[in-house]
C-alpha cells in the first residue's frame, strides 16, 4: 500500500504523520513545491519510527511526481491556508489552479488512485477535481464533514461534560461557516438523544460554536488549524485502506440524493476500499432539508466562480 500527501504544510505534514503512525501503508510520500520542505519534514518524521515503533517508510519529494507513482490513495492539501478575515470564496481564484494542476499530475502517475481533497474551499475544489479528472465519482472524496463532526462532538462533550468518544454527531452540507449543518436532532450520547440532557438554547449554542469552529481557531492562532484536520484525513484513509465500511460525512458528487444534483456536498457515506461506496439517507426533516438546500445554493454560487477562471 502506498499513500501520497501533496502539500507539506501543517495540515499535510500532520496528515502524513498520523498515517505513518497508524501504519496504513508500507510507504508514505510527502510532496511539496518548496525546495527541501517535504524532504526535511519526512526525515524528521521517519526519525520517530524507532521511538514510536512503526515501520512505515516516509520519503519527501520536491515536485517530483514520479516518486508518487502507483499510489493507492492521494491526499491533496495544496494551496494557501485561509488567513484571518479571508473567506473561503476568496481562496477559489488562488487554489483552483493549484488543485487542478496537482490532480492532473497525480493521475498521470497513479491512474487508479482514490483522491481525497482537503484544499479550501473544499466543496468547490472537490467539484473541480471531479469535473477536470473524469474519474468515477466514488474515487473523489472531499474531507470536511469528518472534521466538522469532530468539532461538533468536541463542543457537545464540553457542554455535557462527557467523553467525546461516547458521542455520535454528524455535520452535513458545505464545509463553511455558514453552510455546514450540525444535526443536533440526531446527536446521541451512547444512544440517548442529547436533547434529553441539553436545552434547545444549549444545543443552538453548540451548533453555532461548531459552525465557526475553523474561524475560531484561525483567529486564535493566525492560520488554519492542522491537528484535527490531519487526524480527520487519517481516519478517512484508514477506512479506505482497511476496508472498514465506516460511515462518515464526506463531500461527494450528488445525483439526486438529498434532493440535489451536479454538486459535491457533505452527506453521510459508507467508505471502503473502493472509496465512498454509497450514500446513507438520514431522512432529514423539513427544517433540515431546507437548510441543506440553502447550503447547496451557497456552494453552487462558489462553484460558479470556476467558470470565470482560466484554468
Amino acid at each position: 500500500m502506498k499513500i501520497t500527501v501533496v502539500g507539506a504544510g501543517a495540515v499535510g505534514a500532520t496528515c502524513a504523520d498520523n498515517i505513518a503512525r497508524k501504519e496504513l501503508a508500507e510507504e508514505v510520500v510527502l510532496l511539496d513545491i518548496k525546495e527541501g520542505l517535504s524532504e526535511g519534514k519526512s526525515l524528521d518524521m521517519f526519525q520517530t519510527a524507532a521511538l514510536l515503533e512503526f515501520d512505515t517508510k516516509i520519503i519527501g519529494s520536491t515536485n517530483d511526481y514520479s516518486k508518487t507513482a502507483n499510489s493507492d490513495v492521494v491526499v491533496i492539501t495544496s494551496g494557501i491556508p485561509r488567513k484571518p478575515g479571508m473567506t473561503r470564496e476568496e481562496l477559489i481564484g488562488i487554489n483552483a489552479g493549484i488543485v487542478k494542476s496537482v490532480a492532473q499530475n497525480i493521475l498521470q502517475h497513479s491512474p487508479n488512485a482514490i483522491i481525497i481533497v482537503v484544499s479550501n474551499p473544499m466543496d468547490t475544489m472537490t467539484y473541480l477535481a471531479l469535473k477536470s479528472l473524469g474519474l468515477p465519482k466514488n474515487r473523489i472524496i472531499g474531507m470536511g464533514g469528518i472534521l466538522d463532526s469532530a468539532r461538533f462532538k468536541c463542543y457537545l462533550s464540553l457542554a455535557l461534560n462527557c467523553s467525546p468518544n461516547d458521542l455520535h454527531g454528524t455535520v452535513i452540507g458545505g464545509h463553511g461557516d455558514t453552510t455546514m449543518i450540525p444535526l443536533t436532532r440526531l446527536a446521541t450520547l451512547n444512544g440517548v438523544p442529547v436533547s434529553q440532557f441539553l436545552s434547545a438554547d444549549q444545543l443552538k449554542q453548540v451548533a453555532a460554536d461548531t459552525m465557526v469552529g475553523g474561524a475560531t481557531l484561525t483567529k486564535l492562532i493566525g492560520t488554519s488549524a492542522w491537528y484535527a484536520p490531519g487526524a480527520a484525513v487519517a481516519v478517512l484513509v484508514e477506512s479506505i485502506v482497511r476496508d472498514q465500511k465506516k460511515v462518515f460525512p464526506n463531500c461527494v458528487y450528488l445525483e439526486g440524493e438529498y434532493g440535489q444534483k451536479d454538486i459535491c456536498l457533505g452527506v453521510p457515506t459508507v467508505v471502503g476500499r473502493g472509496g465512498w461506496e454509497r450514500i446513507v439517507d438520514y431522512k432529514l426533516n423539513a427544517e433540515e432539508q431546507e437548510a441543506f438546500n440553502k447550503s447547496a445554493e451557497a456552494v453552487r454560487n462558489m462553484n460558479s466562480v470556476l467558470s470565470t477562471l482560466s484554468l
